[in-house]
């Protein structure tokens, strides 16, 4: 029997309840968001602005947003090797206000993350989902009804994440977008937008490290 390698099957994944869901984020990917928003944040400038990314993971988020933004409050739950603080974002201590918050946070517990983050940042949210992750009927009623995000950005390209580590190799049938939340923006009004094609524009060598974990060891999302 032939394995089935439809677009629906393929984006399909199931973590364990447990899991860490390690999927490290391209950097071109986050610079595109940066950019954007840099666009559209006339008066205030990011480089005076503090960001909290409290999915630090190995830092590949971490690094773009350095170069945007004037202060990168970073951790993870886990220690991953990167020097980042410990830190339970869902369950410590309510973390101080910041600017913004940038975040790929664990699909399990993506609507959680999105509300402490909301609750947390005076200028607004910004989350890497799979476009998936628009759909359901609950999300709508728990998340999307009472907090419709002002922007909804939508890769052109693939965005490839491995199980694991970052590598600019592969390919995916995952679709990614950011679901960004601004504040100011006008209420119950989401605006639809597409990210061009810009990953050879944005992706840098040395972005990828050099000791990539051999391809046998992780999957792709």
């Amino acid at each position: 029997m032939s394995q089935n390698r439809s677009a629906a099957v393929m984006q399909q994944r199931s973590e364990p309840h447990d899991s860490l869901d390690d999927f490290p984020t391209p950097p071109w990917a986050t610079r595109a968001l940066c950019e954007w928003l840099a666009a559209q944040t006339v008066l205030t400038p990011l480089s005076s602005m503090i960001v909290r990314e409290p999915c630090a993971n190995r830092g590949h988020m971490v690094a773009p947003l350095r170069e945007f933004f004037g202060e990168v409050d970073a951790a993870d739950i886990h220690d991953y090797g990167a020097g980042f603080p410990l830190r339970d974002y869902l369950f410590g201590p309510l973390p101080s206000a910041v600017h913004w918050t940038f975040m790929n946070p664990p699909f399990r517990l993506a609507e959680q993350f999105i509300q402490r983050a909301l609750a947390t940042s005076r200028d607004g949210v910004a989350a890497i989902v799979r476009s998936a992750f628009l759909e359901g009927a609950g999300r709508y009623r728990d998340l999307f009804r009472a907090f419709p995000p002002s922007d909804i950005l939508q890769f052109t390209e693939r965005v490839v994440m491995h199980r694991g580590r970052l590598s600019e190799k592969g390919s995916t049938a995952t679709a990614y977008s950011w679901l960004v939340w601004r504040r100011g923006a006008q209420a119950d009004h989401t605006r639809f937008h597409w990210i061009p094609p810009c990953r050879k524009r944005l992706e840098r060598k040395s972005d990828y490290p050099a000791d990539v974990i051999p391809a046998a060891t992780g999957g792709l999302l």
